[in-house]
This record gives structure tokens, sequence and C-alpha cells, in this order.
């Protein structure tokens, strides 16, 4: 519809249309509604389920991370203790029979390594897993080392005793973390799944809270265009204003609404102007 076609519609015909659609609304909300409310409910659950299974997922990460860093706690607070254990037996000369590979690999010193790396580091799954694997080989070669030197030299019972417990607390660690990557990596497509289904259901309750309005509106719009195509468009009290008076302003000479509107813009953009130029001279 072109403008001049828009302009010979008469206010008869316009209130005429608007209480049409108004009627169809009324006939066809009702289905509306309970077709939203079925979608609902049948996605309600499904979201509840979603939540919960996210919820689960989350909880069991946190306990393993938990985990893991109380394991990993103790196990660097006993790594210091075996260092200074080690320094002891070295000035003691308890340490003799070290083994000359086993020193050349400094693991004290890598373990610390890896384990900032861990804490400090942002650090992408493989990369974490890459550290654990190789912290893993770390522990097992020393296990071995420990079970030869405990044969060889009682003395160093406490010593090996306390870097066994160490190993064990490192393991622990490590397989907390394995696991929790495995839960960070599964709850991913989880988490996906759940918003998906939270934005459906969000989107279904705002329709229906939308359709629920309309229909609550319903009789009271088809009322009103009804008693304007009995009583005219004038001023008719109870909250009945003249729709017509902004058409017979304008045919009278005024202007129209949008007119006022753009000769308002023009003034307020003077304004702004004129003001600007007295404050840069």
């Amino acid at each position: 519809m072109n403008t001049d076609e828009l302009l010979a519609v008469t206010p008869e015909e316009m209130a005429k249309s608007l209480l049409a659609r108004r009627q169809l609304l009324k006939q066809q909300l009702p289905t509306v509604i309970r077709t939203l409310e079925a979608e609902e409910q049948n996605l309600a659950p499904k979201a509840k389920k979603a939540l919960e299974i996210n919820k689960n997922i989350n909880s069991k990460v946190s306990d393993l991370k938990e985990k893991r860093n109380e394991a990993q706690k103790k196990a660097n607070e006993l790594l210091k203790i075996v260092k200074e254990s080690r320094e002891k037996l070295i000035q003691n000369d308890g340490m003799i029979n070290l083994d000359p590979s086993w020193k050349k690999e400094k693991m004290f010193e890598e373990i610390e390594d890896i384990e900032k790396k861990i804490q400090t580091s942002a650090l992408d799954h493989k990369a974490e897993r890459k550290l654990l694997d190789r912290r893993k080989k770390l522990i097992e070669e020393n296990d071995k080392w420990l079970k030869q030197r405990r044969d060889l030299n009682p003395e160093m019972v406490t010593y090996i005793d306390a870097r066994r417990e160490m190993n064990s607390l490192y393991r622990l660690a490590d397989k907390s973390h394995r696991n929790m990557l495995d839960g960070v990596e599964k709850a991913q497509p989880q988490h996906e799944k759940q918003k998906k289904i939270r934005d459906e259901l969000r989107e279904i309750r705002r329709q229906l809270d939308r359709a629920r309005e309309l229909l609550s509106q319903s009789d009271k719009a088809v009322e009103h265009w009804e008693r304007r195509l009995d009583k005219g468009f004038g001023e008719l009290g109870d909250g009945f204003k003249d729709l017509l008076s902004a058409q017979r302003k304008v045919a009278e000479g005024g202007d129209s609404s949008f007119a006022r509107k753009k000769t308002s813009s023009k003034k307020t953009k003077k304004s702004l102007n004129n003001k600007k130029k007295e404050e840069e001279e």
C-alpha cells in the first residue's frame, strides 16, 4: 500500500480492519496458548534434567579439583622435607650409593617445575596431560630407584618412605587431575545442550506470556472498536479520546505530529550548534 492509498483509508475502514484482527486473535489465541503450553510441558522436564546433569558433572569436577589440590599440597610439603633429608644424608655420606644417572636427572627440580607449570600456566588439556605423563614417568623411575636403595642402605629407610609417600600423593593428584580434565571435556557439550534447551524454553514461555496477555486484552479491544464503529471517533468519555483531532488540525493548515517532531529536532540541533560556537569563542 503506497502513501496515497494509505491516506485514502477512512477511519471506518481502519477500525473495521483492527476489529477483524482482534476478533481473529480472540479466536486463534486459545489454540496458540494450548500449543505453547504443550511445548512447555514437554520441554520443562528436559530442561530440568539437563540442568541436574550439568550440576552433577560440575560437582564431580569440583570434588576432583579439591582432591587433586589436597594431594598436591601434601606432596609438595613432603617434597620439601625429602629434599632437606636428602641434603643431610649427603652431608653425612649417607648418599654415597646414589645412582649418578638418577642424580643427573634432577628429579626434584623437574617435579617442582611441572607443578609450577600446572598451577600457574594457562595450558590446554593436551599440554596438561603431557605434563602429567612426564611426572608419572619420573615417579615410576623414582620408585624403582627407591626399592634398590632401600635394600642397599637401611639408613635411608625414613628418607625412602617419605619419598614413597610423596610419590603416592602425586599419583593420586595426577589421577584426580586426569579425571577432572575428562569431566571438563564431558561437561562442555552437556553445558551447550543444557543452554540450548534453556533458551528454547525461555522463548516458549516468552511467547506464551505474550499470547496470554493478548488474550486478556481481546475482549476489551473488541469492545473498544465495536463502540468506535457504533459511536464514532470523537471524544466519547471514559477514556475514549478524540482520534481525529490531529486529522482536523492538519486539514486546517496545522503541522502533523511528524512535522512538529522534525521542526523540534531542527531547533534542538540549532541550539546545540550555537552552544558549541559560544564555547569555542
